[in-house]
């Protein structure tokens, strides 16, 4: 799949999500920022609403007072991202799953910042479902054939032997790139503008 001109790359969480639709109303996917909560949540969503453009975060936020059942209008699911922009849309989602009693309606995104919950008055138990994202693995980000899995070791399963062809440079390099999205493809000096190879000077 593409999102804006770019691939996207399939991750493991992509199945987790689509699983939880599917026994909750909602599902609230946390993780920090640039992990990849957006562009993993757009590719089941059918109606996006982004409550941090600034060209409408104003009139959605007043809105979200007044009538938040407004802002929960759209095909389903709807992805409203960065909910905790307006923290009194938990309890609006949570009373809109109970009058449609269907599963899949809505995802909300929001980033490691907890949200100010004096304003919520339901935990959403039974009704939102969460998902913890983390930032890609290197079989996520194809740096990694991934025939090695954890997963099947911790079913009992037998292993293969994977020679591995990656010297200590291209592991430190994956190390200081990390996990994040946008910085996958990038070259060494792009991917680590702000990491320790990128302190290091050049030969």
């Amino acid at each position: 799949m593409s999102m804006g001109g770019k691939r996207y790359l399939n991750r493991v969480y992509d199945d987790i999500l689509s699983w939880r639709l599917q026994t909750r109303g909602a599902v609230l996917v946390e993780g920090a920022k640039w992990c990849g909560k957006t562009s993993t949540a757009t590719q089941v969503a059918r109606s996006v609403l982004y409550l941090q453009d600034p060209r409408t975060r104003g009139q959605n936020r007043r809105l979200a007072q007044v009538d938040p059942q407004r802002i929960l209008e759209g095909p389903t699911p709807r992805l409203i991202d960065e909910w905790q922009e307006a923290p009194q849309l938990w309890d609006a989602v949570r009373f809109e799953v109970d009058q449609r009693d269907e599963f899949g309606q809505f995802i909300l995104t929001g980033s490691a910042t907890p949200p100010d919950m004096r304003e919520v008055e339901h935990t959403g138990t039974g009704r939102i479902g969460r998902m913890k994202m983390r930032s890609m693995a290197l079989a996520e980000s194809l740096d990694s054939t991934g025939e090695v899995s954890l997963g099947k070791l911790f079913n009992g399963e037998p292993l293969p032997i994977c020679p591995c062809n990656d010297g200590i440079d291209e592991l430190s390099f994956l190390i200081c790139r990390g996990g994040w999205p946008k910085a996958i493809g990038l070259n060494e000096r792009g991917a680590t503008a702000d990491s320790c190879l990128a302190r290091l000077p050049s030969a």
